[in-house]
Protein backbone atom coordinates (compact mmCIF):
# COMPACT_ATOMS: atom_id res chain seq x y z
CA UNK A 1 0.00 0.00 0.00
CA UNK A 2 1.63 3.18 -1.20
CA UNK A 3 1.67 5.82 1.65
CA UNK A 4 -0.51 9.10 1.93
CA UNK A 5 0.38 12.22 0.75
CA UNK A 6 0.94 13.71 3.79
CA UNK A 7 3.02 10.95 5.30
CA UNK A 8 5.72 11.39 2.18
CA UNK A 9 5.63 15.27 2.77
CA UNK A 10 6.52 14.15 6.83
CA UNK A 11 9.35 12.16 5.91
CA UNK A 12 10.74 14.17 3.71
CA UNK A 13 10.63 16.95 6.41
CA UNK A 14 11.83 14.18 8.60
CA UNK A 15 14.60 13.20 6.78
CA UNK A 16 15.88 16.95 6.11
CA UNK A 17 15.89 17.32 10.51
CA UNK A 18 17.93 14.68 10.78
CA UNK A 19 19.91 15.04 7.87
CA UNK A 20 20.55 19.09 9.32
CA UNK A 21 19.17 20.43 6.62
CA UNK A 22 16.48 21.79 9.34
CA UNK A 23 18.52 22.85 12.31
CA UNK A 24 17.03 23.15 15.62
CA UNK A 25 15.47 26.13 16.25
CA UNK A 26 14.34 26.58 12.27
CA UNK A 27 11.24 28.11 11.94
CA UNK A 28 8.93 26.29 9.25
CA UNK A 29 6.99 28.30 6.82
CA UNK A 30 3.45 28.92 7.76
CA UNK A 31 0.79 25.90 6.90
CA UNK A 32 -0.36 27.65 4.10
CA UNK A 33 3.00 28.99 2.40
CA UNK A 34 3.92 24.98 2.67
CA UNK A 35 0.54 24.38 1.47
CA UNK A 36 0.68 26.69 -1.42
CA UNK A 37 4.59 25.38 -1.71
CA UNK A 38 3.69 21.98 -2.12
CA UNK A 39 1.09 22.03 -4.38
CA UNK A 40 -1.39 20.75 -1.50
CA UNK A 41 -4.61 21.40 0.16
CA UNK A 42 -4.04 23.37 3.04
CA UNK A 43 -5.74 20.92 5.16
CA UNK A 44 -2.73 18.88 4.37
CA UNK A 45 -0.44 20.57 5.23
CA UNK A 46 -1.91 20.93 8.45
CA UNK A 47 -1.84 17.12 8.52
CA UNK A 48 2.21 17.33 7.57
CA UNK A 49 2.94 19.42 11.11
CA UNK A 50 0.83 17.46 12.91
CA UNK A 51 2.47 14.69 11.93
CA UNK A 52 5.81 16.33 12.89
CA UNK A 53 4.77 16.92 15.87
CA UNK A 54 3.59 13.28 16.83
CA UNK A 55 6.78 12.67 15.77
CA UNK A 56 8.06 14.79 18.39
CA UNK A 57 10.10 16.49 15.92
CA UNK A 58 8.78 20.06 15.81
CA UNK A 59 6.49 22.16 18.15
CA UNK A 60 4.07 24.56 17.61
CA UNK A 61 3.91 27.65 19.96
CA UNK A 62 0.63 29.93 19.53
CA UNK A 63 1.33 33.54 17.99
CA UNK A 64 5.09 32.17 16.40
CA UNK A 65 4.76 29.29 14.54
CA UNK A 66 6.08 25.55 14.39
CA UNK A 67 9.83 25.25 14.97
CA UNK A 68 12.13 22.13 14.97
CA UNK A 69 13.03 20.72 17.63
CA UNK A 70 16.72 18.77 18.48
CA UNK A 71 16.21 15.52 17.01
CA UNK A 72 19.25 13.69 19.09
CA UNK A 73 17.20 14.92 22.31
CA UNK A 74 13.62 14.43 22.70
CA UNK A 75 11.28 17.02 24.67
CA UNK A 76 11.67 14.44 27.13
CA UNK A 77 14.32 11.90 27.44
CA UNK A 78 13.22 10.36 31.21
CA UNK A 79 13.07 10.99 34.77
CA UNK A 80 15.40 12.62 36.60
CA UNK A 81 16.98 11.13 40.02
CA UNK A 82 16.78 13.20 42.71
CA UNK A 83 18.55 12.47 45.84
CA UNK A 84 17.23 16.03 47.79
CA UNK A 85 17.00 15.52 51.57
CA UNK A 86 13.89 15.56 53.04
CA UNK A 87 12.18 14.92 49.95
CA UNK A 88 9.39 12.42 49.99
CA UNK A 89 10.27 10.79 46.51
CA UNK A 90 7.46 9.89 44.48
CA UNK A 91 9.38 9.78 41.41
CA UNK A 92 11.52 6.80 41.24
CA UNK A 93 9.75 3.22 42.28
CA UNK A 94 12.73 1.74 44.91
CA UNK A 95 11.41 -1.14 46.54
CA UNK A 96 12.96 -2.65 49.42
CA UNK A 97 12.27 -4.02 53.19
CA UNK A 98 13.99 -3.93 56.54
CA UNK A 99 15.22 -7.58 55.70
CA UNK A 100 17.07 -6.85 52.63
CA UNK A 101 20.17 -5.47 54.54
CA UNK A 102 20.45 -9.12 56.21
CA UNK A 103 19.92 -10.93 53.05
CA UNK A 104 22.72 -9.18 51.70
CA UNK A 105 24.98 -9.85 54.65
CA UNK A 106 24.08 -13.75 54.70
CA UNK A 107 24.99 -13.84 50.30
CA UNK A 108 28.35 -11.56 51.19
CA UNK A 109 29.13 -14.36 54.15
CA UNK A 110 28.62 -17.10 51.74
CA UNK A 111 30.64 -15.61 48.75
CA UNK A 112 33.79 -15.32 51.54
CA UNK A 113 33.34 -18.78 52.10
CA UNK A 114 33.47 -19.42 48.53
CA UNK A 115 36.68 -21.22 46.63
CA UNK A 116 36.32 -19.22 43.47
CA UNK A 117 36.89 -15.33 44.90
CA UNK A 118 40.30 -15.24 42.24
CA UNK A 119 37.92 -15.38 39.51
CA UNK A 120 35.70 -12.63 40.54
CA UNK A 121 38.75 -10.41 40.16
CA UNK A 122 39.50 -11.95 36.47
CA UNK A 123 37.27 -10.82 33.41
CA UNK A 124 34.55 -12.62 32.78
CA UNK A 125 32.64 -13.97 29.18
CA UNK A 126 30.81 -10.87 27.56
CA UNK A 127 27.82 -12.89 28.23
CA UNK A 128 28.42 -14.32 31.63
CA UNK A 129 29.70 -17.68 32.98
CA UNK A 130 28.10 -20.70 31.22
CA UNK A 131 27.19 -22.04 35.01
CA UNK A 132 25.34 -19.01 36.05
CA UNK A 133 23.45 -18.31 32.60
CA UNK A 134 22.27 -21.88 33.03
CA UNK A 135 20.96 -21.19 36.98
CA UNK A 136 18.84 -17.62 35.39
CA UNK A 137 17.81 -20.00 32.25
CA UNK A 138 16.70 -22.68 34.52
CA UNK A 139 14.46 -20.51 36.98
CA UNK A 140 12.79 -18.62 33.90
CA UNK A 141 12.26 -21.62 32.14
CA UNK A 142 9.70 -22.19 35.03
CA UNK A 143 7.37 -19.24 33.47
CA UNK A 144 8.47 -18.82 29.75
CA UNK A 145 9.22 -22.49 28.82
CA UNK A 146 12.80 -24.31 27.94
CA UNK A 147 15.40 -21.32 27.22
CA UNK A 148 18.85 -21.81 25.52
CA UNK A 149 21.28 -20.86 28.18
CA UNK A 150 23.69 -20.25 25.39
CA UNK A 151 21.48 -17.73 24.27
CA UNK A 152 20.91 -15.50 27.43
CA UNK A 153 22.73 -12.74 28.08
CA UNK A 154 23.79 -11.52 31.63
CA UNK A 155 23.52 -7.60 31.27
CA UNK A 156 24.17 -4.92 34.13
CA UNK A 157 20.07 -4.58 34.61
CA UNK A 158 17.71 -4.47 32.59
CA UNK A 159 17.85 -0.99 31.15
CA UNK A 160 21.44 -1.82 29.93
CA UNK A 161 19.61 -4.78 28.28
CA UNK A 162 17.36 -2.16 26.42
CA UNK A 163 20.28 -0.32 25.92
CA UNK A 164 22.24 -2.90 24.17
CA UNK A 165 19.50 -3.97 22.15
CA UNK A 166 19.04 -0.50 20.87
CA UNK A 167 22.98 -0.06 20.22
CA UNK A 168 23.42 -3.44 18.69
CA UNK A 169 20.16 -4.28 16.97
CA UNK A 170 19.38 -1.11 15.39
CA UNK A 171 20.18 1.88 13.19
CA UNK A 172 20.26 5.09 13.38
CA UNK A 173 16.88 6.33 12.07
CA UNK A 174 14.80 3.74 12.95
CA UNK A 175 11.62 3.36 13.75
CA UNK A 176 9.65 1.86 17.09
CA UNK A 177 6.67 1.22 17.79
CA UNK A 178 5.50 2.12 21.41
CA UNK A 179 2.76 2.95 23.58
CA UNK A 180 1.76 6.13 23.68
CA UNK A 181 2.57 5.87 27.61
CA UNK A 182 5.81 3.94 27.90
CA UNK A 183 9.04 3.69 29.99
CA UNK A 184 11.22 6.34 30.15
CA UNK A 185 14.44 4.26 30.27
CA UNK A 186 13.44 2.94 26.83
CA UNK A 187 12.89 6.75 25.12
CA UNK A 188 16.37 7.57 27.11
CA UNK A 189 17.97 4.42 24.67
CA UNK A 190 16.23 4.94 21.85
CA UNK A 191 17.26 8.67 21.76
CA UNK A 192 20.56 8.28 22.52
CA UNK A 193 20.79 5.64 19.76
CA UNK A 194 19.48 7.94 17.55
CA UNK A 195 15.94 6.27 16.91
CA UNK A 196 12.56 6.97 16.35
CA UNK A 197 9.35 5.87 18.55
CA UNK A 198 6.02 5.79 16.97
CA UNK A 199 3.65 6.34 19.51
CA UNK A 200 0.91 3.64 19.11
CA UNK A 201 -2.52 4.28 20.58
CA UNK A 202 -4.39 1.80 23.13
CA UNK A 203 -7.54 -0.02 23.97
CA UNK A 204 -8.53 -1.12 27.04
CA UNK A 205 -5.34 -0.32 28.68
CA UNK A 206 -2.91 -1.77 26.22
CA UNK A 207 -1.44 -1.56 22.65
CA UNK A 208 -4.41 -1.83 19.89
CA UNK A 209 -3.17 -4.13 16.96
CA UNK A 210 -5.22 -2.32 14.62
CA UNK A 211 -3.40 0.74 15.41
CA UNK A 212 -0.44 -0.98 14.69
CA UNK A 213 -0.90 -2.55 11.87
CA UNK A 214 -2.07 0.74 10.47
CA UNK A 215 1.15 2.66 11.48
CA UNK A 216 3.25 -0.59 9.87
CA UNK A 217 1.12 0.40 6.52
CA UNK A 218 2.09 3.63 6.36
CA UNK A 219 5.27 3.55 7.86
CA UNK A 220 8.55 1.76 7.84
CA UNK A 221 8.70 0.27 11.35
CA UNK A 222 11.32 -1.81 12.69
CA UNK A 223 10.16 -3.35 15.88
CA UNK A 224 7.46 -2.90 18.76
CA UNK A 225 8.46 -2.72 21.89
CA UNK A 226 5.97 -3.85 24.96
CA UNK A 227 5.71 -4.21 28.53
CA UNK A 228 2.79 -6.72 28.42
CA UNK A 229 2.36 -7.93 31.72
CA UNK A 230 2.76 -5.08 34.61
CA UNK A 231 2.85 -1.89 31.95
CA UNK A 232 4.47 0.34 33.53
CA UNK A 233 3.26 3.50 34.19
CA UNK A 234 -0.61 1.88 33.99
CA UNK A 235 0.19 -1.62 35.43
CA UNK A 236 -1.41 -3.50 33.28
CA UNK A 237 -1.40 -6.61 32.12
CA UNK A 238 -1.82 -7.70 28.08
CA UNK A 239 -4.63 -10.28 27.46
CA UNK A 240 -3.67 -13.25 25.56
CA UNK A 241 -5.86 -12.34 22.83
CA UNK A 242 -4.18 -9.22 22.53
CA UNK A 243 -0.91 -10.76 22.68
CA UNK A 244 -1.98 -13.06 19.72
CA UNK A 245 -3.34 -10.49 17.44
CA UNK A 246 -0.05 -8.13 18.04
CA UNK A 247 1.58 -11.33 16.96
CA UNK A 248 0.34 -11.76 13.82
CA UNK A 249 0.43 -7.62 13.14
CA UNK A 250 4.42 -8.59 13.81
CA UNK A 251 4.52 -10.99 11.77
CA UNK A 252 2.95 -9.69 8.73
CA UNK A 253 4.93 -6.61 8.89
CA UNK A 254 8.77 -8.44 9.92
CA UNK A 255 8.89 -6.46 13.09
CA UNK A 256 11.14 -7.57 15.53
CA UNK A 257 9.57 -7.67 19.64
CA UNK A 258 11.45 -6.21 22.33
CA UNK A 259 9.54 -7.66 25.49
CA UNK A 260 10.25 -5.71 28.63
CA UNK A 261 9.32 -8.01 31.60
CA UNK A 262 10.71 -5.51 34.25
CA UNK A 263 7.55 -5.95 36.44
CA UNK A 264 6.29 -9.10 35.19
CA UNK A 265 7.14 -11.27 38.73
CA UNK A 266 4.31 -8.63 40.38
CA UNK A 267 1.81 -10.50 37.92
CA UNK A 268 1.07 -14.09 39.71
CA UNK A 269 -0.59 -15.70 36.77
CA UNK A 270 0.35 -14.21 33.90
CA UNK A 271 -0.73 -14.92 30.08
CA UNK A 272 2.07 -16.73 27.79
CA UNK A 273 4.92 -14.43 27.57
CA UNK A 274 6.24 -13.30 23.71
CA UNK A 275 9.18 -14.89 24.03
CA UNK A 276 7.14 -18.31 24.74
CA UNK A 277 4.91 -17.31 21.89
CA UNK A 278 7.40 -16.01 18.95
CA UNK A 279 11.13 -17.16 20.17
CA UNK A 280 12.30 -16.43 16.68
CA UNK A 281 11.34 -12.68 16.61
CA UNK A 282 11.48 -12.15 20.59
CA UNK A 283 14.54 -10.06 22.70
CA UNK A 284 12.87 -11.12 26.11
CA UNK A 285 15.04 -8.46 29.00
CA UNK A 286 14.33 -8.18 32.31
CA UNK A 287 16.35 -7.76 35.60
CA UNK A 288 16.22 -8.08 39.11
CA UNK A 289 16.39 -4.37 40.64
CA UNK A 290 12.42 -4.70 41.45
CA UNK A 291 12.47 -7.83 42.76
CA UNK A 292 15.41 -8.21 44.87
CA UNK A 293 17.48 -4.53 45.16
CA UNK A 294 17.19 -1.62 43.25
CA UNK A 295 21.35 -1.29 43.64
CA UNK A 296 22.36 -4.53 42.56
CA UNK A 297 21.85 -3.84 38.98
CA UNK A 298 21.90 -7.50 37.25
CA UNK A 299 19.55 -8.79 34.40
CA UNK A 300 19.14 -10.64 31.30
CA UNK A 301 18.37 -10.73 27.62
CA UNK A 302 17.52 -13.34 25.89
CA UNK A 303 17.09 -12.48 21.77
CA UNK A 304 16.69 -14.92 18.84
CA UNK A 305 19.67 -17.08 18.39
CA UNK A 306 20.88 -14.71 15.14
CA UNK A 307 20.81 -11.80 17.24
CA UNK A 308 22.60 -13.42 19.90
CA UNK A 309 26.36 -12.16 18.54
CA UNK A 310 25.55 -8.68 17.99
CA UNK A 311 24.09 -8.33 21.57
CA UNK A 312 27.24 -9.60 22.82
CA UNK A 313 29.22 -6.95 21.11
CA UNK A 314 27.32 -4.89 22.46
CA UNK A 315 27.72 -5.58 25.65
CA UNK A 316 31.92 -5.74 24.90
CA UNK A 317 31.53 -2.32 23.97
CA UNK A 318 29.61 -0.71 27.02
CA UNK A 319 30.35 -2.89 30.29
CA UNK A 320 32.72 -5.59 28.82
CA UNK A 321 30.58 -8.09 31.41
CA UNK A 322 28.52 -7.88 34.34
CA UNK A 323 30.35 -7.59 37.72
CA UNK A 324 30.80 -11.59 38.73
CA UNK A 325 30.62 -10.71 42.37
CA UNK A 326 26.86 -9.18 41.62
CA UNK A 327 26.26 -12.00 39.27
CA UNK A 328 26.96 -14.77 42.17
CA UNK A 329 25.20 -12.86 44.79
CA UNK A 330 22.30 -13.11 42.64
CA UNK A 331 22.12 -16.06 41.11
CA UNK A 332 23.09 -17.77 44.49
CA UNK A 333 19.53 -16.44 45.87
CA UNK A 334 17.76 -18.00 42.70
CA UNK A 335 19.24 -21.25 43.69
CA UNK A 336 18.52 -20.94 47.94
CA UNK A 337 15.51 -19.60 47.38
CA UNK A 338 15.64 -16.25 48.34
CA UNK A 339 14.54 -14.43 44.83
CA UNK A 340 11.38 -16.65 45.05
CA UNK A 341 10.65 -15.36 49.10
CA UNK A 342 11.52 -12.04 47.73
CA UNK A 343 9.42 -11.94 44.69
CA UNK A 344 6.06 -12.50 46.82
CA UNK A 345 7.09 -9.94 49.60
CA UNK A 346 7.19 -7.36 47.11
CA UNK A 347 4.00 -8.29 45.64
CA UNK A 348 2.50 -8.74 49.20
CA UNK A 349 3.85 -5.23 50.12
CA UNK A 350 2.60 -3.66 46.57
CA UNK A 351 -0.56 -4.64 47.47
CA UNK A 352 -0.92 -3.16 50.56
CA UNK A 353 0.19 0.42 48.85
CA UNK A 354 -2.26 -0.04 46.46
CA UNK A 355 -4.81 -0.54 48.81
CA UNK A 356 -4.14 2.87 51.26
CA UNK A 357 -3.25 4.70 47.83
CA UNK A 358 -7.07 3.73 46.49
CA UNK A 359 -8.26 4.10 50.25
CA UNK A 360 -6.99 7.79 50.16
CA UNK A 361 -7.89 8.23 46.83
CA UNK A 362 -11.58 7.43 46.98
CA UNK A 363 -13.52 8.00 44.23
CA UNK A 364 -10.92 9.70 42.35
CA UNK A 365 -9.66 7.50 39.31
CA UNK A 366 -6.42 5.65 39.65
CA UNK A 367 -5.18 3.41 37.14
CA UNK A 368 -2.71 0.65 38.97
CA UNK A 369 -1.75 -3.11 39.04
CA UNK A 370 -2.96 -4.37 42.21
CA UNK A 371 0.97 -5.58 43.18
CA UNK A 372 2.77 -2.13 41.94
CA UNK A 373 4.08 0.26 44.20
CA UNK A 374 2.92 2.61 41.35
CA UNK A 375 0.13 3.97 40.21
CA UNK A 376 -1.11 6.48 37.47
CA UNK A 377 -3.58 9.38 38.36
CA UNK A 378 -5.53 11.30 35.14
CA UNK A 379 -5.97 14.26 36.10
CA UNK A 380 -9.89 15.44 35.68
CA UNK A 381 -11.85 18.83 35.38
CA UNK A 382 -9.02 20.69 33.45
CA UNK A 383 -6.17 20.69 35.67
CA UNK A 384 -2.97 20.55 34.60
CA UNK A 385 -0.14 18.81 35.98
CA UNK A 386 2.43 20.90 36.10
CA UNK A 387 1.18 23.29 38.96
CA UNK A 388 0.58 20.34 41.16
CA UNK A 389 4.21 19.11 40.41
CA UNK A 390 5.37 22.72 41.81
CA UNK A 391 2.93 23.16 44.45
CA UNK A 392 3.74 19.17 45.49
CA UNK A 393 7.66 19.81 45.41
CA UNK A 394 7.28 23.16 47.80
CA UNK A 395 5.48 20.83 50.20
CA UNK A 396 8.69 18.23 50.17
CA UNK A 397 7.07 15.81 47.68
CA UNK A 398 8.14 14.73 44.23
CA UNK A 399 5.88 13.29 41.62
CA UNK A 400 6.46 13.42 37.87
CA UNK A 401 3.82 14.71 35.52
CA UNK A 402 3.18 12.42 32.00
CA UNK A 403 5.60 13.98 29.72
CA UNK A 404 8.08 11.47 30.95
CA UNK A 405 6.69 8.58 29.68
CA UNK A 406 4.54 10.25 26.41
CA UNK A 407 5.88 9.16 23.26
CA UNK A 408 3.84 12.00 21.36
CA UNK A 409 4.31 15.81 21.52
CA UNK A 410 1.14 16.35 23.65
CA UNK A 411 1.57 14.50 27.20
CA UNK A 412 -2.09 13.67 28.71
CA UNK A 413 -2.66 15.68 31.95
CA UNK A 414 -1.85 13.21 34.73
CA UNK A 415 0.71 12.21 37.56
CA UNK A 416 2.51 9.04 38.15
CA UNK A 417 2.98 7.98 41.57
CA UNK A 418 5.90 5.65 42.61
CA UNK A 419 5.50 4.84 46.35
CA UNK A 420 7.43 1.44 46.55
CA UNK A 421 10.31 2.86 48.45
CA UNK A 422 8.45 4.95 50.79
CA UNK A 423 8.53 3.72 54.38
CA UNK A 424 4.88 2.80 54.80
CA UNK A 425 4.49 5.07 58.73
CA UNK A 426 5.00 7.99 56.11
CA UNK A 427 2.74 6.34 53.11
CA UNK A 428 -0.87 7.77 54.22
CA UNK A 429 0.49 11.31 55.07
CA UNK A 430 2.39 12.09 51.78
CA UNK A 431 -0.79 10.31 49.65
CA UNK A 432 -3.20 12.72 51.70
CA UNK A 433 -1.10 15.62 50.50
CA UNK A 434 -1.12 14.79 46.75
CA UNK A 435 -4.98 14.13 47.14
CA UNK A 436 -5.43 17.51 48.54
CA UNK A 437 -3.17 19.69 45.98
CA UNK A 438 -5.07 17.59 42.84
CA UNK A 439 -8.32 18.53 44.92
CA UNK A 440 -6.99 22.12 44.99
CA UNK A 441 -6.27 22.05 41.18
CA UNK A 442 -9.53 20.42 39.93
CA UNK A 443 -11.46 22.98 42.28
CA UNK A 444 -9.60 25.81 40.91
Amino acid sequence: MSKSRYIRLADMLANAIREGKLAPGSRLPPHRAFAEKSGVALATATRVYKELERRGLVCGEAGRGTFVRDPGLPMTLGVHQTAAEGIADLVFNMPGGPADADILRAGLRRLAAAGDLDAMLRYQPHGGRMHERRIIAESLGRSLGRIDPEHLLVTSGSQHGLAITCLGLFQPGDVIAADALTYPGFKSAAALNGLELAPVGTQNGVMNPDDLDRQCRMRNITAVYLMPTVQSPLGTVMDETTRLRLLDVAQQHSLLIIEDAAYAFLEPDPPPAFLSLAPGRTVHIGGFSKSLATGLRLGYAVPPADRTAALLEAIRATTWNTPALITALVTGWIEDGTLKKSEETRRQDGAARQSLCREVFGETSVISHRNAGFAWLPLEKGARAQPIVTRLKDQGISVSGAEAFATAAAAPQALRLAFGGLPMAELRGTLETVRQAVQAATAG
